[in-house]
């Protein structure tokens, strides 16, 4: 079996006040080049479909054209699980139509997808957290955790107040879940989790919103069970492989950059390749980054002008540091943003000329000729030798006990 793995679209999600709708569909389109090319039998989106519970209609009307197109109108099965960002409600409003295409959506733990034949695929058991599907004769049992959080699981984590507690309380409660639906994995299938959830040690980035209360809502790598034989995970929006846990257990990460702290890594799926033995492959499928952030750093004004007109009509968002000794006129902030029409903000660093100046005259001093000066100052006089002698005994002292000075 063959699966394609991403997560967190974040449709609708704006870059300051500027939309990314047009970069999502450029996204939508390259996915169901890569499903095609692939000949991928399970598309697994793990989360975060919308940026907010209450998604525009521009962000619905490209979800539902994505379903069409990925599904293949129906020939290709597509599993989507709900995140911390989306409504379960909103969501899964439209499930009797979607799984007439073949089109399975998971809002809550509780949710139980009817057992029969959807086009190109059969749903041969089902439960609360878990289905088992058939695919081209294969057979696949899932475990299905959308974001769980305290009002999702419909019950207290923990009566304990410290955050420690509580977070080894929710860890535990995940694991249980986990382990006690896991007991539905057989040998002769292919055992997989799909889940939405922030696991310790994992790498973050400033776009994502916290899913946890003061880091409570997380679990521990060792919540998973064992006899897994691949996790596709959702939230965080750098692809990363979880260490720690069962050896194929991944974040794919967003699919386009949301931050400027994201601007350092590519953005990819994971295709993944698998029987009833266990994983034989994960590919990366890099995806293209139609209009990347970028921070672009100058030393003074004209500098930065100079580049923005070099690059006016290339394709990126732009956060805009220089450095300056003065404030910067309103009609330069005016200047470079039409000439630049991406720039998201502009920072100026201030440089405070006479103390850049101080800094230079002592940064070459030694030692001795700081006491020097710092003696003068307090004594009037310049110190004799004997004094200069004692604190060199000093300082030589501390220095052989490895103190501070």
């Amino acid at each position: 079996m063959k699966i394609l793995h991403t997560s967190d679209w974040h449709l609708g999600k704006n870059l300051d006040v500027q939309s990314r709708i047009d970069e999502q569909e450029k996204f939508i389109n390259e996915l169901e080049e890569i499903a095609n090319e692939e000949d991928i039998d399970l598309i697994i989106v793990a989360g975060d479909i919308y940026d907010t519970s209450n998604p525009s209609s521009a962000a619905e009307k490209l979800f539902f054209k994505s379903l069409k197109s990925l599904s293949n109108n129906g020939k290709r099965p597509i599993l989507i699980i709900a995140g911390n960002h989306d409504s379960p409600d909103r969501l899964i409003a439209a499930t009797p139509i979607l799984q007439d295409m073949g089109i399975i959506i998971v809002g809550t733990l509780k949710t139980v997808i009817p057992v029969g034949d959807y086009n190109s695929y059969k749903i041969i058991n089902s439960g609360e957290g878990f289905i088992e599907i058939e695919i081209n004769n294969e057979k696949a049992i899932i475990l299905l955790m959308p974001f769980p959080s305290e009002t999702r699981l419909k019950e207290v984590i923990s009566y304990k107040m410290d955050e420690e507690n509580i977070q080894k309380d929710y860890s535990y409660k995940v694991k249980k879940i986990l382990h006690m639906l896991s007991e539905n994995f057989r040998e002769d299938t292919i055992n997989l989790i799909v889940g939405h959830f922030f696991v310790i040690g994992a790498e973050t980035s400033d776009s994502e919103r916290n899913i946890q209360l003061g880091g409570s809502m997380a679990i521990s790598a060792d919540a998973f069970p064992k006899n897994a034989h691949y996790i596709a995970m959702g939230h965080l929006h750098r692809p990363q492989q979880i260490k720690g846990t069962i050896e194929h257990a991944y974040y794919s990460g967003s699919p386009i950059q949301y931050s400027k702290s994201e601007a350092n890594y590519a953005k990819l799926v994971y295709i993944v390749d698998l029987d009833n033995s266990g994983v034989k492959e994960v590919k990366k499928r890099f995806l293209k980054n139609y209009k990347p952030i970028e921070v672009w750093k100058f030393k003074n004004i004209n500098d930065a002008i100079e580049q923005c007109k070099n690059n006016s009509d290339r394709e990126c968002w732009v956060f805009l540091e220089i450095d300056s000794d003065k404030a910067l006129e309103k009609t330069d902030m005016v200047n470079i943003r039409n000439i630049k029409k991406d720039i998201l903000e502009i920072n100026v660093n201030w440089i405070d000329k006479a103390i850049e100046e101080e800094v230079d005259i002592y940064k070459d001093r030694t030692i001795e000729e700081e006491f020097v000066e710092f003696y003068k100052k307090i004594k009037n006089i310049e110190p004799n030798q004997d004094t200069l002698d004692l604190f060199f005994d000093l300082i030589t002292s501390n220095d052989e006990k490895g103190e501070d000075i």
